[in-house]
């Protein structure tokens, strides 16, 4: 089975393990999501996403990116216990994003990442 970052970098896995985290932060994962974006690199991709996230009262614990060539890729680790907004909401804003700057993102609460990515 792929793990996320295979599916979305072709091979290139992104370790969650190594998220440098405190231990305020290291509270149960269902308040926790993994917001993973690919697409072609532009002006405007980690502001329209952070702006979204920001929106729903969403708070970003970890974020890496990186480029391949033009290819910019990026795994973000995100506080859900302050959003009042519904889970689909914070989704269909993300995927709006996506279709607006040609992307991919996924977010997918951490329980379940867990799950499905388990050893």
């Amino acid at each position: 089975m792929l793990g996320l970052g295979e599916m979305l970098l072709g091979g290139c896995d992104f370790d969650f393990s190594k998220l440098d985290l405190t231990a305020s932060e290291l509270r149960p994962s269902g308040d926790r999501a993994i917001v993973s974006v690919l697409g072609v690199d532009r002006v405007g991709i980690v502001a329209a996403v952070a702006s979204a996230l920001a929106n729903h009262r969403v708070n970003i614990l970890d974020i890496h990116q990186t480029l391949f060539g033009d290819l910019f890729a990026m795994n973000m680790l995100v506080d859900l216990s302050n959003s009042s907004s519904e889970f689909s909401s914070l989704r269909a804003d993300l995927d709006r994003i996506s279709e607006q700057m040609g992307l991919k993102i996924l977010i997918q609460r951490e329980d379940v990442f867990r799950f499905m990515h388990r050893v």
